[in-house]
């Protein structure tokens, strides 16, 4: 896997940060860099550690949600994905940040997808990757990610 400040600033890119509550593109509250409130809402831990979010949260906090969300990402993603391990840094990024984007679930849902790229047929995994809901709902952002799982290569 990637570095996470390198993790951390290719997140940013993609979701930017906000440090209230706000409605994303897909109607969740939101807080921090892309943290879904609804569907992975504050441990106790980092509500003790954001303080009341409903009043905002600073840097500090939405890189300590950040950091916790990559972390959890990562265990989802080796839990789930069989072939994690065997994939360089870069494909294992692009998984990652699917991942960050949709969750789990909805990343497991890319069989196709996720079949090329056990095979490593990594250009049918990319057309796959752009043949999706997902890849019309944040257009740039699937087209960045579809392109580094098919070469490898960060590109802005």
């Amino acid at each position: 896997m990637i570095s996470f400040n390198d993790a951390t600033k290719r997140l940013l890119l993609h979701e930017g940060a906000v440090n209230h509550i706000y409605t994303c593109p897909a109607g969740y509250k939101t807080i921090g860099v892309g943290r879904n409130l609804e569907t992975n809402p504050l441990t106790p831990k980092e509500k003790e550690v954001v303080g009341d979010i409903t009043k905002g949260i600073t840097v500090d906090g939405a890189m300590y949600l950040l950091k916790n969300d990559i972390k959890r990402c990562e265990k989802d993603l080796i839990k789930n994905i069989s072939f994690w391990y065997q994939l360089d840094d870069e494909r294992q990024y692009a998984l990652l940040d699917m991942c960050f984007n949709m969750g789990i679930k909805r990343l497991l849902g890319f069989k196709r997808m996720l079949n090329a790229m056990l095979i490593g047929d990594y250009r049918g995994a990319a057309k796959e990757c752009l043949n999706s809901k997902y890849a019309r709902d944040v257009g740039k952002r699937a087209e960045r990610i579809a392109r580094l799982i098919e070469t490898g290569v960060w590109v802005i």
